[in-house]
């Protein structure tokens, strides 16, 4: 089946279905597992201290639970995200996605780069690892340079965005990403996908996951706004 034969229903297998507002409480993340469970999403997404709630809510379901840790600036030491990875996987975190250190690429200091998402590779050992890049910041060549890194590193995953920064997926870095990691590592378009039709884009333009608050309205087929992420 290609892409544009993906019906809205079935989107649901791509999408991790994402809360991660500061503000977000304890019965909004049992609202977003009770959607996820309804609609069959892949996971949900949670900041790390909802990660115990989320396993409990989604307990006896097929649903996943991904937790972001470094998040969302990248900015903490390797140590640091490495254990809030530890912590969370304890907790019942069955995929981690780590923010990038962002400076570092700025810099470009590779070899911190590189020693940053290893800790956090291996501190998740068996669990599927998603890197963010947070895209909006970072030239081409900087994007393909990660995408290289992560490749060769092993991650299951490179992911476009936090949704917190200046901007989020677009359909040319999605592609670029996809093209530069090759077949063995997955693409996680986030950030802005907002209904159906920009989340088929996606798809088609190489993404084989999506991080949406809007899992709901692009399963639905609909025309939506999301409300931010």
């Amino acid at each position: 089946m290609s892409a544009k034969e993906i019906p809205p229903a079935e989107m649901a297998a791509f999408i991790d279905h994402t809360l991660l507002k500061p503000e977000a409480t304890a019965a909004d993340i049992a609202v977003l597992c009770e959607q996820a469970m309804a609609h069959n999403f892949k996971s949900v997404c949670v900041n790390s201290g909802f990660t115990g709630l989320a396993k409990r809510e989604l307990n006896g379901s097929e649903v996943l639970v991904c937790t972001v840790v470094g998040f969302p600036l990248g900015a903490m030491s390797a140590g640091a995200k490495a254990a809030e990875a530890r912590l969370a996987i304890v907790d019942g975190a069955q995929e981690i996605d780590m923010v990038v250190a962002v400076g570092a690429v700025k810099a470009g200091d590779w070899p911190a780069v590189s020693a940053d998402i290893e800790a956090v590779l291996q501190a998740c050992g068996e669990v599927p690892l998603k890197v963010i890049f947070e895209t909006s910041l970072l030239t081409d060549e900087e994007i393909i340079r990660l995408c290289h890194i992560c490749s060769d590193l092993g991650t299951a995953f490179v992911k476009t965005s936090t949704g917190f920064s200046t901007g989020g997926a677009t359909l040319e870095t999605v592609a670029l990403m996809a093209t530069e990691v090759g077949a063995n590592v997955g693409v996680k378009a986030s950030g802005g996908i907002r209904d159906y039709a920009a989340a088929l884009a996606m798809v088609e333009a190489g993404a084989t996951r999506l991080g949406t608050s809007a899992g709901v309205v692009i399963v639905s087929g609909e025309a939506g706004a999301d409300s931010g992420y």
